[in-house]
């Protein structure tokens, strides 16, 4: 399976515990391409519900207005990938990346 950073991809995140994000949602490849030939990968999940936050992404996805939620990023077995939902904008992949960089520098 070929998986590349900034796809976005259907994943089931159940089981999950506690105040982890749950159920089958769409979630952004956000793993290095160099990293994706792995059994695992990186993902933050994407929802419509939430709150606001400097970590969550406001975006829109096949006509959905929602977040992406990179305060929940997961490394999981590509086994929970259902299906290719498509690709975000190369400025949202960017200013994911660069929220991220922000949380682990700061």
């Amino acid at each position: 399976m070929v998986v590349k950073q900034g796809e976005v991809w259907l994943v089931s995140f159940d089981p999950a515990v506690g105040s982890e994000i749950q159920k089958t949602r769409p979630a952004l490849v956000i793993s290095p391409n160099e990293l994706n030939g792995l059994r695992t990968i990186i993902l933050a999940p994407m929802t419509t519900k939430g709150f606001e936050a400097p970590f969550r992404l406001p975006c829109t996805f096949q006509k959905k207005e929602g977040q992406i939620a990179l305060d929940q990023i997961k490394s999981l077995d590509k086994k929970r990938l259902i299906h290719r939902l498509g690709s975000i904008h190369p400025k949202t992949l960017s200013s994911s990346l660069s929220i991220l960089r922000t949380m682990f520098t700061d």
